[in-house]
């Protein structure tokens, strides 16, 4: 895992901690926490570290509320804790 990976891996689980405990935040959310000014090209990279995250238990990624496979889902996805 390189160091962005790692970064956003981080940026997701520190964001989680800030919220509400039900709360979720979008893979764009972790993308502008690591780097403000190429958060856009972050985005694919962050939606990989919520799928690794994932996988192992320390988050749900979540579209329309279902949980979903963050690698293969299209469109918008959200991150939460599991529940």
């Amino acid at each position: 895992m390189d160091d962005v990976a790692a970064r956003l891996e981080r940026a997701i689980g520190e964001l989680l901690a800030r919220r509400r405990p039900e709360a979720s935040i979008c893979p764009s959310e972790a993308a502008r926490a690591v780097d403000p000014a190429r958060w856009r090209d972050l985005v694919p990279d962050a939606r990989s570290a919520a799928g690794r995250l994932a996988d192992a238990g320390a988050v749900e990624v979540t579209q329309d509320g279902a949980v979903v496979d963050a690698r293969s889902a299209r469109g918008p996805v959200r991150i939460r804790r599991p529940r």
